[in-house]
């Protein structure tokens, strides 16, 4: 980073009044705890405090071109090039070790009311039988700690020492009383010792920050001297969608506002000399709760920190949905090697997290153990902190403005499905699976259709309802990609032609007429003198594809380097993730084996569409899955965006059977987020990026939000879905769901 004098015009919003940042020096190296604070969201100044590198030094540098935040440029993982576990230290949370040298743990939450003790005691006796190694319970008053004594005990009795976690917020004193019997305590720096956020822009003064800072010194050290006398562990939790009006004011709802709120308990933790406790940076969004901890992560290698990582995107919601987000999120830190500790956070029965928390965790043990990986490449060009599209080449279609989509990729993210020739030979069920929509005058453009097909064998010439069902979708600017062998002697007109490395280096491909166009074939680890073809032919397209069972080389890295090497030498073809998936594979392994490997690259603007395969799949649900994948990575949004608690013992509703019923009324929105929360708890702050909220308010009443705003409080339960209905009418985001043809 060149140093240089930066002055005050550069940064719009910067008040004459700051005389101190009016003209700032960059720098190399800054001391991270002495970053200058600004009262402006992500326009973060530094000021030197040691002229070279050294302990608690970090080399910065801009979050991306021409911005004014500042990241760390120090790594964020143990390696760029293949899966190692970052190395922690071990935490123990009751019996069970937590740390680098451990499993990957999972743990999930209990629904019950605490004060229930019996419920509870059952809840956690199922969970603990479904193989959790850790489960948390809502304390939120004198009451359930109270209760707390009892299920702990009761649970001793029936032989059950799994590890109990008390989740506090907002209830310093309760935290106090139940850290006598659990063996670890979640706090939320949000709102632990802060005021409940009323999500203001609050002008603070350092003398005002510093005064607060203090107030939650003198609040917390209390509990952190309590674990110390007990032997208790602890949680610093952030949540983006909690963090205080401090933070808030001066951060904005940010990574990097996270990962300062989890550091100001942290500092306390470690100056009272308590250091059994774990981090987490959860987000309901999977692209910010990756960023955070990738920041998070960053920042404790420079102050060389070593402790471990909790796992999880909060209010994943249900289904499939809930899977996929949670793969994306967690899937992705796992391939880096991030994360000790991990939770399926699904608006289902909390034991149901258990599989496939599972299947996660083994995933990401596997990459580890084998450390899967490709050989050693500098990346220069992937964005670790901040999301930035790679391509952008792909043309806008404008209101009124007629393009020719044959061949070209959805603008925001494309969605390929492979056909057989018995799919093709159905030509209505087939048009209905890829959901285009072919009468005259349809527009395309705002369906959630597939954008291409793949066909590893074309009809014969004379098949007529096979090869006519080709016409009609390549009519209608669906492509066709079929193998090279396959247009030399059964040619179809206006097809995309698949070719690999060897077919390019003997010439084979030059049999085809002129302007055929060409997908290639890559595997991503290939010598880069092979890659060097690339810069020598017009590709409509790459197919990053490596065989699912590679044992040693990743999907994810073999990736990141293509991609690096795309980007050194300006080559800007699109490119599908093509993941062939083998017979017999479970569901959950498929969408978290997506999200996972996939995911991870999504999140990084790396890539521009998937291809799912899988032989005995239906292709409606490849298809789903493939815009769940799309859309959990923000890359194209063709449904309703829910974000729904797992419920706990705050929930004042049953939150599977009212999720399923907005979800039935309001499933044809794309475009629009509503949130479904069961308190306030999980309420405002939770859900920071929907544009409408259900929350529950008090027992049988719900208030409705507009963003963080309560636009109608205290609606009767029968009547809050036609309420919220209403609300998203009045706001112009309505649009009648269609209507069977």
């Amino acid at each position: 980073m060149a140093s240089g004098t930066v002055p005050a015009a550069s940064f719009p919003g910067l008040k004459g009044g700051d005389s101190s940042l009016r003209s700032v020096r960059s720098v190399d190296f800054v001391r991270v705890c002495d970053l200058k604070k600004t009262k402006y969201p992500r326009r973060k100044f530094s000021v030197i405090r040691n002229s070279s590198p050294g302990p608690d030094i970090a080399q910065l540098q801009s979050a991306s071109e021409g911005s004014p935040l500042l990241v760390p440029r120090q790594k964020y993982c143990e390696s760029m090039h293949k899966t190692i576990r970052r190395k922690t230290r071990t935490v123990m949370v009751g019996n069970v070790a937590l740390g680098s040298e451990h499993p990957i743990r999972i743990q999930t939450m209990t629904t019950s009311d605490t004060k229930d003790v019996a419920a509870t005691v059952e809840q956690v006796m199922r969970i603990a039988d479904r193989g959790a190694d850790i489960v948390r319970i809502t304390v939120q008053g004198k009451k359930e700690a109270d209760a707390c004594f009892e299920i702990k005990n009761s649970l001793v009795q029936k032989n059950y020492n799994i590890p109990l976690v008390a989740d506090i917020h907002f209830a310093p004193s309760v935290a106090l009383r139940v850290a006598e019997c659990f063996d670890k305590i979640r706090v939320n720096p949000g709102n632990f010792a802060d005021r409940r956020a009323q999500f203001e822009t609050i002008e603070y003064t350092e003398e005002e920050y510093q005064k607060e800072l203090a107030h939650i010194e003198e609040v917390f050290t209390p509990l952190v001297e309590k674990c110390k006398k007990y032997g208790r562990a602890m949680r610093i939790g952030t949540n983006h969608g909690s963090l205080s009006d401090r933070i808030m004011s001066y951060y904005g709802d940010s990574p990097r506002g996270m990962v300062e709120s989890a550091f100001e308990f942290a500092r306390i933790c470690r100056k009272l000399d308590f250091h059994n406790f774990v981090f987490s940076m959860k987000a309901s969004n999977p692209v910010v709760m990756v960023q955070a901890y990738r920041l998070l992560v960053a920042e404790m290698y420079v102050h060389g920190w070593d402790y471990p990582l909790h796992l999880g995107v909060t209010e994943a919601g249900e289904g499939e949905d809930g899977r996929m987000k949670s793969a994306i999120g967690i899937g992705t830190l796992l391939q880096d090697g991030l994360g000790d500790t991990i939770r399926v956070s699904l608006t289902e029965p909390p034991e149901e997290e258990i599989d496939p928390c599972r299947r996660l965790a083994n995933l990401g043990m596997r990459a580890a153990d084998l450390q899967q990986g490709v050989v050693p490449f500098a990346e220069k060009h992937r964005r670790h902190f901040d999301f930035q599209r790679r391509s952008g080449q792909l043309p806008i279609q404008k209101e009124g403005e007629k393009v020719d989509y044959r061949g070209v990729l959805h603008r925001d993210g494309s969605v390929l499905m492979s056909v057989s020739l018995d799919q093709l030979k159905a030509p209505e069920l087939l048009y209905k699976s890829l959901a285009a929509k072919l009468a005259v005058g349809m527009p395309f453009k705002d369906l959630a259709t597939v954008d291409s097909i793949f066909l590893r064998e074309l009809p014969q010439i004379d098949d007529n309802d096979a090869r006519l069902a080709l016409k009609r979708l390549i009519d209608i600017s669906m492509g066709v990609i079929v193998p090279l062998t396959e247009q030399l002697t059964k040619p179809l007109p206006n097809a995309m032609v698949l070719v690999n490395f060897n077919e390019l280096s003997t010439g084979v491909h030059n049999l085809l007429p002129e302007g055929t166009r060409l997908v290639v074939l890559v595997r991503g680890d290939e010598p880069y003198e092979e890659l060097e073809i690339l810069k020598n032919i017009d590709a409509t397209m790459i197919l990053h594809n490596l065989p699912y069972g590679e044992e040693q080389i990743s999907r994810v890295h073999a990736a990141r380097r293509l991609f690096d090497y795309l980007g050194g030498n300006a080559l800007n073809f699109p490119v599908i993730h093509h993941i062939q998936f083998p017979e017999g594979i479970h569901r959950d392994d498929l969408v978290i084996g997506a999200g996972t490997n996939a995911g991870a690259l999504l999140v990084d603007g790396l890539g521009d569409g998937v291809l799912l395969e899988a032989p005995d799949q239906d292709m409606d649900f490849l298809r789903n899955t493939s815009f769940n994948l799309l859309q959990g990575c923000r890359m194209r949004n063709t449904k309703t965006e829910y974000v729904s608690c797992p419920s706990c013992g705050r929930t004042l509703f049953d939150l599977q059977e009212i999720s399923a019923q907005i979800r039935e009324k309001t499933s044809h929105l794309p475009g629009v987020s509503i949130a479904i929360m069961g308190c306030i708890v999980n309420g405002p702050g939770e859900m920071a990026d929907a544009d409408f909220g259900y929350v529950g308010g008090v027992p049988g009443k719900i208030d409705l939000y507009v963003g963080k705003t309560v636009v109608k409080r205290g609606i009767a339960m029968e009547h809050a879905t036609d309420a919220l209905i209403q609300l998203i009418k009045d706001h112009g985001r309505w649009v009648d769901p269609p209507t069977e043809e």
